[in-house]
């Protein structure tokens, strides 16, 4: 019968062993191996290497497929000691991963050195349950969901765009949440705008959407801003938030909005609507397009009507607003490929997606290397809620 120590023994004589001197002097580099880290959730809560994610022993095998795509990747597995994860290396090899090591020692040593740890936040144990979902995946993670609890996500607009993206982000864990609404709530808004209900029809916007994101997760702060954005108060009300949402209803205030995010370097999720179409797009300074990239003018009013003249379908905006949500999220946890140069177009008729290629305007005003941006409240060009511009306007 064969033993653990032989199990550890033939391991260890399987795969590379590497130092924590090693590891700790490609960190400074700022070029490490993928870290994984193998021990269980209460090790890893009480600290662990920079940079390092977290994959228990017992879900190895489950799990490192959706952590790790690329099994030509360069991967140091640490444990406490350096039992553990060569036991795990071996693994990984016998799965095809071709760069795998194991760091002798392990956490114990690491931290004997002195070298530098990270002690994540720890959730308390009714966040355990109610993100209990999130938790097991391994993009998200207790690191993750204590990364969205400290997010703060400006989203201007509690109307169509603005309230299924605020619920999701509510019920997802964003910590704070900023809206930016100086109406009140009409019987015609109920159509597609369900943060609102009977109950609060005359309240303002606000005060209906903090008191639904109350009842739904009364963990989320919420920071009501009852006024409508203007060059005199953007960036004070942008000022100290991660991410905006954009469910502006007008082109000036898209402009100015999309003005301010550059200057403050903030990405901006914009979404837009039109009868049964929807666009969404990620603008990032200084990684894509900004709004007046696209649009160096807004559009003849009569190719952008509003969507009182034009109708709207009552759950296009859900829709649209449930990407931009989902891109929120993923730029909050540094997931996956946001929509950054991309227009994503959603036709509900034909229940067909379809993507645009984007590209800077070297000349754009706003968002060229040296620009001068002056914030200003522009001249009307067109009323109503968020309307997608016609294809070709792209």
């Amino acid at each position: 019968m064969t033993s653990y120590r032989d199990l550890l023994a033939a391991a260890r004589a399987a795969v590379r062993e590497v130092s924590p001197e090693e590891v700790q002097g490609r960190v400074a580099t700022g070029a490490p191996p993928l870290l994984l880290d193998v021990r269980e959730a209460d090790e890893w809560s009480g600290g662990h290497l920079p940079g390092a994610r977290h994959l228990p022993r017992g879900h190895l095998e489950a799990r490192v497929e959706a952590l790790v795509p690329d099994r030509g990747a360069e991967l140091v597995l640490y444990c406490a000691a350096g039992h553990r994860s060569a036991l795990a290396a071996r693994t990984l090899a016998e799965m095809g991963y071709q760069r795998v090591a194991s760091m002798a020692g392990g956490y114990g040593r690491w931290h004997d050195l002195g070298f530098p740890t990270v002690k994540p936040d720890v959730l308390e144990a009714e966040q355990k349950e109610r993100y209990r979902r999130h938790l097991v995946i391994p993009e998200v993670g207790e690191e993750g969901q204590a990364r969205l609890l400290a997010a703060k996500v400006l989203l201007l607009g509690a109307g169509g765009l603005g309230s299924p993206a605020a619920l999701y982000l509510a019920a997802a864990g964003v910590g704070t949440l900023g809206i930016v609404d100086s109406d009140v709530v009409e019987l015609s808004n109920l159509q597609r705008q369900v943060l609102h209900s009977t109950r609060t029809l005359g309240l303002p916007k606000t005060a209906s959407a903090a008191e639904a994101i109350r009842a739904l997760n009364p963990g989320v702060k919420v920071i009501p801003f009852q006024e409508r954005l203007t060059s005199q108060n953007v960036q004070r009300i942008l000022d100290g938030f991660d991410v905006v949402v954009d469910g502006g209803d007008n082109f000036p205030t898209r402009y100015l909005l999309n003005d301010a995010c550059v200057l403050a370097g903030v990405p901006c999720v914009h979404g837009s609507v039109y009868r049964f179409e929807g666009q969404v797009t990620t603008l990032w300074p200084g990684r894509g397009p900004c709004y007046r990239c696209l649009y160096p003018e807004p559009p003849p009013a009569d190719l952008a009507p509003s969507c009182a003249e034009a109708g709207v379908l009552g759950v296009l905006p859900g829709i649209v607003g449930l990407l931009q949500a989902n891109e929120v999220l993923k730029l909050l946890l540094g997931q996956g490929a946001p929509l950054v140069g991309r227009l994503l177009a959603f036709d509900g008729l034909e229940t067909r997606f379809h993507e645009l290629k984007l590209r800077r305007d070297p000349a754009c005003p706003v968002c060229r290397p040296g620009a001068l941006v002056t914030l200003t409240d522009e001249a009307p060009a067109c009323s109503g809620e968020v309307v997608a511009a016609p294809e070709r306007a792209w």
